[in-house]
């Protein structure tokens, strides 16, 4: 039986060492990016909409592009320092 503790310590080594090795989750990435489509969908036409039911004729393109222009900045920043929060493994202020 020498073999099979040989073989039983090799299977343990290697099970340690993947396990230290983060892994990409399909699951995590399908629900971000979901949730991202939903936001989206939300704040361009339905937010836009809302509010340029609040103004005048004359003010009502102004207000859509102010709500895309949001859109788009916040897409930005959510790129560049939002994935980094919500999916690092941590640091002082953000992730690393």
């Amino acid at each position: 039986m020498p073999g099979a503790a040989t073989v039983l310590s090799t299977s343990v080594a290697t099970a340690q060492e993947s396990a230290a090795e983060p892994a990409m989750n399909s699951g995590d990435t399908a629900w971000i990016t979901t949730a991202t489509a939903l936001v989206l969908f939300m704040t361009i036409p339905g937010l836009s909409l809302f509010y340029a039911g609040l103004v005048r004729k004359k003010n009502v393109l102004s207000v859509l592009m102010h709500c895309f222009a949001i859109a788009c900045v916040m897409s930005i920043v959510w790129l560049v320092g939002g994935y980094s929060l919500a999916f690092s493994e941590g640091g002082f202020f953000m992730g690393e």
